[in-house]
């Protein structure tokens, strides 16, 4: 691929050529003595040759004249003779009284072959001077009136072609021609005005070359090329050196505009573009290099794009979006590069993951895998119970704001008896309801909890043995801790217990009502509840539950026995509830307000937030919470683990 400056010098090269020949072709024709030629001596085209017939001889050179009129694509001039054609007949031909005796169809014969040569005038063989012979013998030929009439429409076709690419002089020597044919002194008239009004534009349009070939093509504004070349098409519309100089002075301006590409500046090649479509506004040669800039737009910014992908890759987060600016900048509705940004996004804030991915992490030195986590997102949320809540209590207040600006990923579930029995067995650490002894159990026969001092994390809420599905209780704030520091270990990933901020806004799922599916009893199983359709296995009820729910459990079910919130956890306010990372404090006066745990060095007692499978229905809005000692085990409590991102 060439250089930047070589393609600089190439564009300069060939747009100065163009420049230069236009310029020395109306210099010879406006100016001949400078090429010291006599306009008196100057080869010109016979009178007796009109535009030749195809393929005959003259028509190259008549071609080539043409050519060297204009500085880049020839002009496009239609054959005289088509032009003539185009005329039709003659609608005053005499009425004929006899046939046309022999000499004269011999005349017409020898006229009609002069015609199709293009010898129109100038010798008694030319077409002009054997039609008006033919029309001396035989008044009434109408033949010879309407070939009479087509010499005169072909010589006023090409005096028109000469005008039109500037060849004064050509046309001047036609129209004296065409003043000796019969009907012709309107088209002389007119012919002549047109004359005129090139003897007016003829130094306008060498100027104007003189600009182009100074560089001057569309600036400065009032003293251009471009500004004569309109002056000129005020004063002849048809001129087609001026439309041809035009096309040269958009040429100039596009050529800006690739040159603004090869130098990375796609914002001036759009500028270049713009002032060349109000030059010819929709012209080929402007579709043509807008289709190829886009093209290397695209392609450029693809580029750029993809190194934006490389440095995310990498980790180079900082560079990553330099990069992804600057592609963004070379071509704004570049594909790919919403969802480059949306990746960008969550680099940023969730270790490219998505929010409301699932995953999990494999142990890097035993078999084995985390619990499934779901990718929360950032965002804001009132932490506390409103004013307006009747029912709220001291520990609830104030309302405050939170806002968690990275984000994390928690566990689906609460962490299973299966799950805590996988962490014993490789770790060999000893839960404090085996080191301390015992639990807080349900008791069926008084309807509630009281402590056993068999009962372990390998039993359920009633201080049987539990089933591997079950969420673990008999669970004190060490142990938990304990377990998420053991996933830490294994995976070299920072997992943790939530904070009570994480663990109300993952709760809560972008909602604002009581619960986090509506203000009041849902209308369909959503958590595992008290519910006043819900029996023990004695026959019990609760005194006070959700009136009309049943959900088919008295304790806990097993994990992900329910729906999901809005946020995509399971039994996020139901089954059992769940140790947190903070201290306990009676209320939020001083609570952090950007979601971390709220700490005291020593501390004894700690947060737990959710409802539970025997929770009441003020105990399980979003906003409840209440607090522990750190070694306390019941069968309402188990835990779930945070990982960071």
């Amino acid at each position: 691929m060439p250089s930047n400056a070589t393609l600089h010098r190439q564009r300069t090269l060939g747009g100065a050529l163009g420049v230069i020949v236009l310029g020395c072709a109306l210099t010879y024709h406006f100016f001949p003595r400078v090429f010291h030629v006599n306009p008196a001596e100057a080869p010109r085209r016979s009178m007796s040759l009109g535009t030749a017939a195809p393929g005959s001889p003259q028509a190259p050179e008549r071609a080539s004249a043409v050519a060297e009129l204009n500085a880049g694509p020839p002009l496009t001039l239609a054959p005289a003779e088509v032009i003539a054609a185009r005329s039709g007949r003659n609608a005053d031909l005499p009425e004929q009284l006899s046939a046309d005796p022999l000499a004269v169809r011999e005349l017409l014969a020898r006229a009609a072959k002069a015609l199709h040569a293009g010898q129109l005038v100038g010798d008694k063989d030319s077409a002009a001077a054997l039609y008006e012979q033919a029309l001396k013998e035989k008044p009434d030929s109408r033949r010879a009136a309407q070939g009479l009439f087509d010499v005169r429409v072909r010589l006023v076709a090409e005096i028109d072609q000469d005008i039109a690419v500037g060849d004064a002089d050509s046309a001047q020597d036609l129209l004296n021609a065409l003043r000796t044919l019969p009907n012709a002194a309107d088209d002389v008239a007119q012919l002549e005005a047109s004359l005129k009004t090139l003897a007016k534009v003829r130094p306008m349009l060498a100027k104007a070359a003189g600009l182009l070939q100074q560089g001057n093509a569309d600036q400065p504004s009032g003293e251009s090329a471009l500004d004569l070349y309109r002056e000129v098409q005020q004063l002849d519309p048809q001129n087609a050196v001026a439309e041809q100089g035009i096309f040269e002075v958009q040429r100039a301006v596009l050529d800006r505009a690739l040159a603004a590409v090869a130098q990375n500046d796609f914002a001036g090649a759009d500028k270049q573009l713009a002032q060349a479509q109000a030059i010819r506004p929709g012209s080929q040669q402007m579709q043509d290099v807008r289709k190829r800039i886009d093209d290397m737009r695209e392609q450029r910014a693809n580029g750029v794009l993809a190194q934006a992908h490389s440095a995310l890759d990498a980790g180079n987060i900082a560079m990553a979006k330099k990069l992804a600016a600057q592609a963004q900048g070379i071509s704004p509705s570049l594909g790919g590069l919403a969802n480059f940004q949306e990746q960008l996004t969550n680099a940023q804030l969730y270790a490219s993951y998505k929010p409301g991915q699932v995953f999990s992490d494999r142990y890097v030195d035993l078999p084995g895998k985390t619990p499934a986590m779901v990718v929360i997102p950032t965002g804001s949320f009132q932490m506390g119970a409103p004013d307006s809540d009747d029912d709220r209590i001291d520990a609830e207040m104030p309302q405050h704001a939170v806002t968690i600006s990275k984000g994390f990923a928690m566990a689906r579930s609460a962490v299973t008896v299966g799950q805590f029995r996988e962490f014993v067995r490789a770790s060999g650490y000893v839960p404090d309801s085996v080191k301390m002894g015992g639990a807080s159990v349900y008791d069926e026969r008084s309807g509630a909890m009281r402590d056993d001092a068999g009962a372990t994390w390998q039993d359920d809420y009633a201080g049987r043995k539990a089933e591997d599905s079950l969420p673990v209780v008999n669970i004190s704030w060490n142990d938990a801790k304990a377990y998420a520091d053991w996933l830490s270990q294994r995976t070299g990933k920072a997992y943790r217990l939530p904070s009570e901020a994480e663990f109300e806004y993952a709760l809560r799922g972008g909602t604002t009502t009581r619960y986090w599916w509506g203000d009041g009893v849902p209308t369909h199983p959503v958590e595992n509840l008290t519910g006043s359709g819900d029996r023990s296995r004695s026959g019990r009820h609760w005194s006070h539950a959700f009136r009309g729910y049943r959900d088919g459990y008295w304790g806990p079910a097993p994990v992900m026995s329910f729906a999901v919130n809005p946020f995509g956890l399971y039994d996020i306010n139901g089954n059992v509830s769940e140790w947190s990372a903070d201290c306990w404090h009676d209320n939020y006066n001083r609570a952090p307000a950007d979601g971390t745990a709220w700490l005291n060095p020593g501390c004894t007692a700690h947060v737990v937030r959710g409802g539970s499978w025997g929770s009441s229905p003020e105990q399980v809005v979003s906003a409840y919470r209440q607090g522990n000692n750190s070694d306390v085990r019941s069968g309402r409590v188990g835990f779930r683990v945070v990982r960071e991102l």
